[in-house]
């Protein structure tokens, strides 16, 4: 199965298969809905990217809900999507879109396997990004996504620095959606 041969509805009945809830389900639209205008935004100023990949990606991103709602989501959805077959793109994109990626370092003191879970290629990026700007399935700004997640993880935890560089990187591609 590669990226062109996974249709959005297909990819929907992948999340209810698995057995992800409705607001799980309800989130993924969002987050995909937001990752397309991000990458609609690209493509306008020439930025060379797969929006399909995008597109099924955010669908897919937090397939491992249905397991977990910890951080370990990200790798259980990976593991997941690997037994599936699924493209190996949309695979990163599940374990990458935790906290605003994750190093290795980090991740085994969370209790992750000791790997980077950074997203590399723009698709991985915006999709990662489009994710913390959703809460539940509704659209927050920049700066109430990080205000959440300096409540969450603490005001000087070294995720609040990543999704800075991580808009920044996005924006000198894309213009500000």
């Amino acid at each position: 199965m590669n990226e062109y041969s996974l249709t959005y509805e297909e990819a929907l009945n992948i999340l209810k298969k698995a057995g992800c809830s409705e607001s799980v389900i309800e989130h993924c639209i969002a987050v995909s809905k937001t990752a397309v205008e991000i990458a609609e935004s690209c493509l306008r100023k020439g930025k060379k990217l797969d929006l399909n990949v995008i597109k099924i990606g955010a669908l897919l991103h937090d397939i491992g809900r249905a397991f977990t709602h910890d951080v370990k989501h990200g790798v259980m959805g990976a593991a997941l999507a690997k037994a599936m077959s699924l493209p190996t793109s949309t695979i990163r994109i599940i374990e990458t879109h935790i906290g605003a990626g994750i190093p290795a370092e980090e991740a085994e003191e969370i209790g992750l396997p000791k790997k980077d879970y950074i997203p590399l290629t723009i698709e991985e990026k915006i999709v990662c990004y489009a994710d913390k700007l959703t809460k539940g399935n509704i659209r927050v700004d920049f700066s109430q996504a990080i205000k959440e997640l300096a409540e969450t993880l603490g005001r000087s935890h070294p995720a609040l620095t990543r999704l800075n560089l991580l808009k920044e990187d996005i924006l000198s591609s894309c213009s500000e959606i």
